[in-house]
């Protein structure tokens, strides 16, 4: 990794709502992904580097995300602080009917350190276009997750083999990196997760 500018970086938190946890979604891998969110949130908040969180505002009215509903409400233990953007989106890009790049770039902000959720939806969506947009973009791999899934074909697929296609799809965006190596670079003591 080269050398970060506080300045010039953000720590961009996708989709970490309670709608994850419902049961029809099935099973998921990396279950410490949103502990792994949550000290990376800690360190940044200590360096002053900027945090941005992005909240799925479904217009489907039968959507678990929709405004209306109680999934729509992030996550207690990634939630944001005073000061900190809040980014509603209606796709899967945090890009897309949003403010995000304009404010991007007004804040001098380069470089992005992509965490949430799902990895295989709106994290890798916003995590492309990122790359696109010119943004030096790292997607935190143990700080997303994905969950099992039936293909087009009917062929069932588990979250983990998900969840590793799309971390190799992505490393044509950005750098794929793991919590302690964000964490290492902020020059945070680094223990090992349970």
């Amino acid at each position: 990794m080269t050398d970060w500018n506080p300045a010039d970086t953000a720590l961009l938190v996708i989709d970490v709502q309670e709608a994850v946890d419902d049961p029809s979604r099935g099973p998921r891998n990396n279950p410490q992904a949103e502990e792994n969110i949550a000290r990376l949130l800690a360190a940044f908040r200590a360096a002053g580097i900027r945090c941005i969180h992005v909240r799925d505002d479904s217009p489907d009215p039968d959507s678990l995300f929709h405004p209306n509903k109680p999934g729509n409400r992030i996550k207690a233990i990634v939630a944001p602080e005073p000061g900190e953007w809040l980014i509603p989106k209606q796709v899967h890009s945090a890009f897309i009917g949003t403010d995000l790049e304009e404010r991007l770039r007004r804040e001098g902000i380069s470089r992005l350190i992509v965490t949430g959720l799902v990895a295989n939806y709106c994290v890798e969506t916003t995590a492309r276009m990122a790359g696109n947009l010119g943004f030096d973009t790292y997607v935190v791999s143990d700080a997303t997750a994905a969950w099992d899934q039936v293909g087009p074909d009917g062929r069932y697929h588990r979250a983990e083999d998900i969840h590793a296609v799309t971390m190799m799809s992505l490393q044509d965006f950005g750098t794929i990196v793991t919590t302690d190596e964000v964490l290492a670079r902020l020059g945070q003591r680094v223990t090992t997760a349970r």
